[in-house]
């Protein structure tokens, strides 16, 4: 393979066979599970970065079931959003993600900067509830549950959420351990059908682990309890900061 064919195929690891293909990424029947709860506000401040703003304590636990998405198969994925602005737009900050399937995990982190660790969440209805849980090995790090369909929820406030950004901290070492790429990214999903939105009560669960450190930002009350159901895009992004030259910002 000649240097013009290595550039010509070099978009993702390993050449010659990519854990992920191209986008767009397509996802049909999205499923999500959003507890909003209020947590320790230092405890907030201590891990979200500048140039991010917080304002009220919130987190939002996530439980997402994705049967049919374009290039990542079917899987399920959990985590922490929190709500922020960045120059004056609010939006929220992927703060963890948890997952059980390897090319969402090579390509969130590679292309966006997707906080994505490997692990095992779960997202189904036992009878009248709808119960999220997430699995570190065989441990068990967060349960939620929400009441089945009780109410409908608002679906422009739901579809307003889906068309805000969400920002990520891209970092890629080095080869020797530095930090070759440290910045902010933007991204948006677009193309969005909402095809079901429900309230209802929710509880919320997070327990101490050395490597899902998800109780870092404790549970002291939640606020809501949010499921919904979605075709969406999710778009490519780009670099709102950049950490290692900030005066390009």
């Amino acid at each position: 393979m000649n240097i013009a064919e290595v550039k010509a195929n070099a978009f993702a690891m390993p050449l010659t066979s990519p854990a992920f293909p191209r986008g767009p990424y397509r996802f049909s029947q999205r499923e999500y599970l959003i507890i909003t709860y209020r947590t320790d506000a230092d405890a907030l401040r201590a891990l979200v970065p500048e140039p991010l703003e917080i304002g009220e304590p919130l987190v939002k636990f996530e439980f997402i079931r994705m049967p049919d998405s374009t290039g990542f198969g079917d899987y399920t994925e959990s985590g922490q959003v929190i709500p922020v602005s960045f120059q004056g737009a609010k939006g929220g900050y992927v703060h963890a993600m948890y997952l059980n399937d390897h090319p969402p995990i090579a390509g969130g982190r590679e292309l966006w900067g997707f906080p994505k660790k490997l692990a095992a969440p779960t997202l189904e209805t036992e009878i009248d509830t709808l119960v999220g849980t997430l699995d570190y090995g065989k441990v068990r790090v967060a349960k939620a549950t929400m009441g089945f369909k009780h109410r409908t929820a608002d679906r422009a406030a739901v579809l307003a959420a889906l068309a805000a950004p969400n920002f990520l901290l891209k970092i890629i070492p080095h080869v020797d351990g530095s930090a070759r790429i440290c910045e902010l990214v933007r991204y948006y999903t677009t193309e969005v059908t909402l095809k079901g939105a429900w309230s209802g009560p929710g509880s919320l669960e997070l327990h101490p682990h050395a490597l899902a450190p998800v109780a870092q930002l404790p549970v002291l009350k939640v606020e809501s309890a949010l499921h919904f159901i979605a075709d969406l895009t999710l778009d490519l992004g780009e670099v709102v900061y950049d950490y290692l030259s900030p005066q390009k910002e």
